[in-house]
């Protein structure tokens, strides 16, 4: 059987209702259908991850992936360009 995946913007969904606290657990199951256990731990993840939204130090990790994912993708790029002349290279000697 397959696992279900959801959405970043699902799962905060479901967290945001659970902490709003208007709704029990189990009527916000019943209601996106998915298991309470499963939006327990979306919400502990949500509160865990609340103190980094409002950091400096959130915002300039993400920043810094973002130039470390940019300098990756270069890179790879930059082999695979290597990679097709050295095919086209190792081809014109047979």
């Amino acid at each position: 059987m397959k696992r279900k995946t959801y959405s970043a913007d699902f799962k905060a969904k479901v967290a945001v209702d659970a902490l709003s606290g208007l709704k029990k657990i189990a009527e916000i199951a019943a209601e996106y259908g998915v298991h309470p256990n499963q939006i327990t731990e979306w919400k502990k993840q949500a509160i865990e991850g609340l103190p980094e939204v409002f950091s400096r130090k959130g915002k300039k990790a993400y920043q810094e992936e973002a130039a470390l994912r940019d300098r990756l993708y270069q890179q790879i790029g930059q082999l695979q360009v290597e990679v097709e002349w050295l095919r086209k290279k190792v081809g014109q000697v047979k």
